[in-house]
């Protein structure tokens, strides 16, 4: 039965595609933009949040989540890659972890992995996963539109598209 790994599927999936339609709009310059000093860029968030999947869901079951070979501080190096570049990367991440969803069913949540040495179920596994991709898919999102302004066009409902 994947009753819960389907919904939270499903939302992963909504994000990816809301982060992909982001970068539709977005110019290869914009990519790799690094708004302030302190700041990232839409291609380093992309590194960031692939590296993240990867990292958590390569041997999800039977290893800690933080692998030995992720350098998580290189992900936030600035980079100049190309659109290319950057989406391969995307789906590299991406592509680990519904590898790893594909293969779970619902029985699964309640078994015990590690992250950083700390003990969560599945469940609570996927949804801190799930939120922190999700968080990091609103910074994209709020780049881009800082960066396209007056040429955005809205993933969602725009404003003044909701009538009561």
């Amino acid at each position: 039965m994947r009753e819960v790994l389907t919904s939270i599927e499903q939302e992963y999936r909504r994000y990816k595609k809301l982060a992909e339609g982001t970068f539709q709009q977005t110019t290869d310059t914009e990519l790799v933009k690094v708004p302030s000093a302190e700041g990232n860029s839409i291609a380093m968030v992309v590194w960031h949040i692939s590296g993240n999947l990867k990292s958590r869901f390569t041997d999800f079951l039977t290893s800690d989540g933080e692998k030995p070979w992720r350098d998580r501080e290189s992900e936030f190096g600035t980079r100049t890659v190309t659109r290319a570049e950057m989406l391969a990367k995307w789906e590299d991440g991406w592509g680990v972890l519904f590898h790893t969803l594909s293969e779970l069913d619902d029985g699964a949540l309640g078994r015990a992995i590690t992250i950083r040495g700390e003990e969560h179920s599945v469940l609570q596994a996927l949804h801190r996963s799930l939120a922190h991709t999700t968080y990091h898919v609103g910074q994209i999102v709020f780049l881009a539109k800082s960066f396209r302004a007056k040429d955005w066009n809205s993933l969602t409902i725009p404003r003044g598209g909701i009538r009561r």
